[in-house]
């Protein structure tokens, strides 16, 4: 057995992997991206930069910015197969499972796939940064029998990205807010499917394998969904003055509220939904939706006093999501568009300093019983 054989449940506290690509400063409430705060990076540059710090290693200037958005405008891995092939496997499957699937299928096509040398995977990383909204903004629409609309990178990512789903081009304001929610979703250091990831391509699976498994990771309701499972809930109590009894309830029945505590922060503000209240904050103005933001103050102010737990990124991402116009089902879809780039990062230092992952149990079963018959 090994020397340390102590138990942590959920791996908690475990330090499982060196990294250079991002670290939860909680004591100093700081996301560091490569050295970067993130909450910084999302109120001055956009995703696509954060994505190039990310895969390339450093900050790019304006110069390399202009031309790293036109590399990635210009690249196609397909979509326009990609979707109807996906979508012919079932109208029912939730978003998510459509999702895996299409970056399952999406590693069939890649010239790349099965290369594990760092420009094989910095290549497969631009072509799923910029394929993966059209075929998630292409599948949602042919689902709902919408018409589908047609990519136009003269938008700009997250433009383009918004337009593809809603249909309507959005103003220079919602562009830069849901530039700056993709932001704060790209990179988490290691949660749930960044490890699925990381321990699926430590086997040297190919890329599109260690995402395909981050996908289904995420589905998971203890990991993604929480935000579709906020919006639902601030639909169903509707009024500020029933959020604390409404909250009391389940509390006293013992049942989980989406958007409050983490893993991480535990008694600590998420920074990312401080950015995110303020993004609703001037949303909300535009919408004529103050009714929206007391609403979710008071949730914020009645989980605080009962208990003690501070809103993460999900409680204050769903409302913006819903002010810009994305459906529901879509909100942990686009959280796994705008984590490819973290994931891919991930990936590539994995294969670069590999280790295949091989833990131990600690044994509680039987010992000693005999064949009788």
């Amino acid at each position: 057995m090994p020397e340390n054989t102590e138990y942590r449940p959920g791996l908690e506290g475990v330090i499982a992997a060196e990294t250079s690509i991002s670290y939860l400063d909680v004591e100093h409430e700081e996301i560091v991206i490569r050295g970067y705060d993130l909450i910084q990076l999302a109120r001055t540059v956009s995703y696509l930069d954060v994505a190039h710090l990310l895969l390339h290693g450093w900050l790019p200037s304006v110069e390399e910015s202009a031309a790293w958005a036109r590399e990635i405008a210009q690249v196609d891995l397909g979509a326009d197969r990609i979707v109807p092939l996906v979508d012919e496997m079932g109208p029912q499957m939730h978003m998510m499972d459509w999702l895996r699937t299409a970056v399952s299928v999406m590693g069939t096509w890649d010239p790349d796939v099965g290369r594990e040398d760092p420009d094989a995977t910095l290549a497969q990383g631009r072509r799923l940064l910029a394929t993966l909204p059209t075929v998630l903004a292409q599948g949602y629409r042919r689902r709902q029998h919408l018409p589908v609309i047609v990519s136009d990178p003269g938008l700009g990512y997250a433009a383009n990205f918004l337009h593809m789903i809603t249909g309507t081009e959005p103003t220079p304001a919602q562009a830069r807010a849901f530039d700056q929610l993709l932001t704060v979703y790209i990179e988490h250091e290691m949660p749930n499917s960044t490890f699925a990831a990381i321990v699926i391509s430590s086997t040297l699976a190919d890329l599109y394998g260690a995402l395909t498994g981050a996908v289904a990771s995420l589905k998971g309701r203890l990991h993604g969904g929480a935000n579709e499972a906020v919006m639902h809930m601030l639909f169903e109590v509707g009024n500020p003055a029933k959020m604390r009894p409404y909250l009391e309830e389940k509390l006293a029945r013992k049942e989980r509220i989406m958007g409050f505590g983490h893993r991480v922060y535990m008694r600590r503000p998420d920074p990312r939904a401080v950015l995110m209240k303020e993004l609703l904050t001037d949303l909300v103005k535009s919408a004529g939706r103050q009714d929206l933001y007391d609403l979710c103050v008071a949730g914020e102010e009645a989980m605080y006093d009962l208990k003690g737990l501070y809103p993460n990124l999900d409680y204050y991402a769903a409302p913006v999501y819903y002010l810009l116009g994305v459906p529901i089902e879509l909100y942990t879809p686009i959280f796994f568009a705008a984590r490819t780039a973290g994931l891919v990062a991930h990936v590539r230092e994995q294969y670069a300093q590999n280790r295949l992952f091989r833990p131990r149990v600690r044994y509680i079963g039987p010992r000693g019983l005999t064949v009788t018959r």
